[in-house]
């Protein structure tokens, strides 16, 4: 719902990276319904987008619908296993892209990550655009780059979790 001043907000998830700070800081999951009612109460959501890696799981599938449902888009990169063992799977870039797209269309951007390679994207949207940033991010495991750089952070407590 759109408030009577009509700032709009674009929203950018790091899925991957709220999924594995929230298990780490509390053992438990992001409730992305109740930050969709957060993100809405004040502004009218122009775009939400929510990134993630598609490695076929049918559980990660039901997950990305009710995401879809909720009114993120999902945005999928396949899951790569490298010949060393380790994954990849960064949207950092994709991220990025998506954000300074947005920037100027938005009153406001909100980045759900905690990740430090996101100041730079931050600082740039706040210089370039002056749009307000905020950062929301499990507060022990985000970056303190990323919490210099931001205009708010919100940290992720009980209340925005399941």
């Amino acid at each position: 719902m759109p408030e009577a001043s009509g700032k709009t907000v674009a929203i950018f998830v790091d899925v991957q990276n709220i999924y594995y700070t929230c298990r780490q800081g509390f053992n438990r999951s992001f409730d992305y319904n109740t930050f969709w009612a957060y993100a809405g109460a004040n502004h009218q959501i122009i775009k939400a987008n929510a990134y993630a890696i598609d490695s076929g799981n049918e559980k990660q599938r039901q997950f990305q619908n009710i995401l879809r449902a909720i009114g993120f888009e999902v945005k999928l990169k396949p899951y790569i296993q490298r010949k060393d063992g380790s994954a990849k799977g960064d949207w950092d870039v994709g991220i990025t892209l998506d954000a300074i797209e947005y920037g100027p269309k938005a009153d406001k951007v909100i980045l759900l990550s905690g990740d430090g390679d996101f100041d730079l994207l931050v600082n740039k949207l706040r210089s370039k655009y002056k749009c307000e940033v905020e950062v929301v991010g499990v507060e022990q495991l985000t970056a303190n780059s990323l919490l210099i750089a931001c205009d708010k952070f919100t940290p992720i407590k009980a209340d925005l979790l399941l």
